[in-house]
């Protein structure tokens, strides 16, 4: 159940209609990716914990699927605000994870401007190197970013993957009924578009870090299936 008397449009229901998920497709990569070599994600790990003190505690700042899809080991984790920065569908087209070449999709990264509530998790000292790497390679083209994250017990260090704002899948300023056009139809090797949007909104509002453009967003999406699939969505459908 939700903390707040708002009730989900887009539900399991909706997910239902849509493909689980579609055969890999293979490398596809973003519009002006190339490929990374292996010694990218050693150097950068790294240069990660390099810009920690021996006895400073390393940080991550969670927006998106690692709130719900956590690929990491994490000790401690609490609410965070960063500054100058937003959630936004701004990292595509995707046409390989949640998405394919005919139906694209796009996920979430940060974007400059505003600000975004989200989640920090300290990761442990112990096997720190392959936590860091692990993300690394599940994660956006570019490297991290450091951010200042206020939380109740004070300000932290986090890194987190905001884009650059240019080059490689930049999708920014894309209108929301042109994302949600895409997002309702996109399904890739990982599952749909419609899913991701759903567990993101679902566990963004059950820790009460409230989004309005992504509480929007799963209401725009719902109807768009709603539209594709008439009659198929039982009445009194929630969350």
């Amino acid at each position: 159940m939700l903390p707040s008397n708002r009730r989900m449009r887009l539900t399991e229901a909706h997910l239902a209609l849509l493909p689980a998920r579609i055969d890999d497709p293979g490398p596809v990569l973003l519009d002006g990716e190339e490929p990374r070599p292996d010694s990218y994600y050693a150097k950068t790990t790294a240069a990660l914990i390099d810009a920690v003190p021996p006895d400073g505690e390393m940080w991550l700042f969670a927006f998106g699927s690692l709130i719900w899809n956590k690929r990491f080991t994490s000790d401690a984790e609490r609410p965070g605000m960063v500054r100058g920065w937003h959630r936004d569908f701004c990292l595509g087209p995707d046409r390989r994870y949640r998405g394919n070449p005919g139906a694209p999709g796009y996920t979430l990264s940060l974007d400059r401007g505003g600000q975004c509530k989200g989640m920090v998790y300290r990761l442990p000292r112990e096997g720190l190197a392959a936590n860091i790497e692990g993300l690394l390679r599940k994660g956006p083209p570019f490297p991290p970013r450091w951010l200042t994250v206020a939380t109740s017990q004070g300000v932290v260090r986090a890194f987190s993957f905001t884009h650059p704002g240019r080059g490689i899948g930049y999708a920014g300023h894309l209108t929301d009924e042109h994302v949600a056009d895409a997002l309702a139809r996109a399904v890739g090797m990982m599952g749909s578009m419609a899913q991701y949007v759903y567990l993101t909104a679902l566990h963004l509002e059950q820790l009460g870090l409230c989004d309005n453009r992504m509480w929007r967003m799963q209401e725009m999406v719902a109807e768009r299936i709603e539209r594709a699939f008439p009659g198929r969505i039982p009445a009194g459908t929630d969350a």
